[in-house]
């Protein structure tokens, strides 16, 4: 179990499952820069992000912005959406009758991709909510802005593995504050740091240490 000195953002274990470095550019050097690409996802999550706001439809509650924690991965967070439905074996909410199960929905843009990223990050909050509430998770939706429906994600136990896999290497490689140097591939055009990152050019430096270098230079 972690403490509260040693949370690390959920939002980051999608940068890691992506890139090593690019997690270790934002999370360890804060390094950021936007592009048309985060801007668009970024204007998504801020309509779905509203903290004040929760609706019935239903059997279900609609609960946005939802702040998360789990000790046990060391990760805290805010869910875009958490849809609870009416069940006996739920948990009470204030203000609500009955009994209710928390579903996460985590909004993307774009088309489903072809790695785990978006994966992990939903089952990661999957889990922070198993570890709130104290019941089971077991799957979560995602929804894709460029198709404009959901995609239904297990929470099993390989996914699972994977997320606690993650997190731990996330915690050792923030306590050593190394950044991986870099792998081109053609997913780097894509990528928002691409002009501080550098793959072609070999990467191997943390951009800290290059700036440092370079400023040392010029003196």
């Amino acid at each position: 179990m972690y403490t509260e000195e040693d949370l690390l953002p959920l939002s980051g274990i999608q940068h890691f499952a992506f890139c090593r470095r690019q997690w270790a550019l934002i999370h360890i050097e804060q390094q950021w820069q936007e592009n048309l690409l985060t801007f668009d996802g970024r204007e998504m999550h801020a309509r779905a992000d509203d903290p004040f706001f929760t609706e019935t439809r239903g059997t279900v509650v609609v609960a946005r912005a939802l702040p998360l924690v789990s000790y046990r991965l060391g990760l805290y967070g805010v869910a875009d959406v958490v849809e609870f439905y009416r069940e006996e074996e739920g948990v009470a909410l204030p203000g609500r009758q009955g009994r209710w199960r928390p579903h996460p929905v985590e909004y993307k843009r774009g088309r489903p991709k072809p790695d785990e990223r978006d994966t992990v990050h939903l089952c990661a909050q999957g889990m922070c909510l198993e570890e709130m509430f104290g019941i089971p998770v077991n799957e979560g939706d995602l929804f894709y802005g460029r198709i404009r429906r959901r995609q239904r994600v297990e929470f099993d136990r390989a996914l699972r593995e994977r997320v606690m896999e993650l997190a731990t290497e996330m915690h050792e490689l923030f306590a050593r504050g190394i950044t991986p140097p870099a792998e081109y591939t053609p997913a780097c055009k894509n990528c928002s740091l691409l002009e501080i990152c550098l793959p072609k050019a070999g990467g191997r430096k943390s951009v800290r240490r290059y700036l440092a270098e370079a400023l040392h230079d010029e003196v």
